[in-house]
């Protein structure tokens, strides 16, 4: 950053510390054992859409690389765009492999910010439900480093769990960066993967 943009209180973008992912596997053996939410196996990326040859290629190649195994029993990965018009990449693991399912999250992050597209991802989620059915989604925002997480009431109506949501904070304050800011916790209704 130089001189004239501290000045006019202009700053670089933030690059995305992926690695705080691999710590969600750890964090979900404190989750379970806190509120009895379990993984299930389901977890997306967020990224802002590109149009070009370029993006479209580097699509292919996640797809090319995370359906490696379906031949061998794994689902296939799917693509989907929001109403406003975000990509969400779903990627599905048994329940019980955390750690493969934050790799392959990892993966997906990496290849699109070594070509160039770091500055449009937007979110991770890993979903969890309890023994009541609830679904609950820890979400790792990259431009901020930080873990929150998401829980809506079961229903149509967008409402969130705001007491379970404090509940998870204080659980996993000592596994995750948790976002210390409220108003970050942006709620991803209709989420793949939640």
């Amino acid at each position: 950053m130089g001189l004239l943009d501290a000045i006019l209180g202009r700053s670089k973008p933030v690059r995305p510390d992926l690695d705080q992912l691999f710590a969600v596997p750890s964090a979900a053996l404190t989750l379970q054992a806190a509120t009895g939410f379990t993984p299930t196996g389901r977890g997306s990326v967020c990224f802002a859409g590109v149009e070009g040859g370029g993006f479209a290629r580097l699509q292919e190649d996640v797809r090319e690389l995370l359906d490696a195994d379906t031949e061998r029993g794994g689902t296939p990965v799917e693509f989907s765009r929001d109403t406003y018009g975000y990509t969400w990449l779903l990627a599905t693991h048994p329940a019980d492999d955390t750690a493969g399912l934050v790799n392959d999250l990892h993966a997906v992050n990496t290849m699109l910010q070594d070509g160039g597209f770091g500055p449009h991802l937007l979110c991770s989620l890993i979903g969890f439900r309890d023994a009541e059915g609830r679904a609950l989604a820890l979400v790792y925002l990259y431009k901020r480093g930080t873990f929150y997480p998401f829980a809506p009431l079961p229903g149509d109506a967008e409402k969130r769990d705001n007491q379970l949501e404090l509940q998870v904070r204080g659980a996993l304050g000592d596994d995750l960066r948790v976002e210390k800011d409220l108003s970050r916790w942006f709620p991803v209704w209709g989420a793949p993967g939640l």
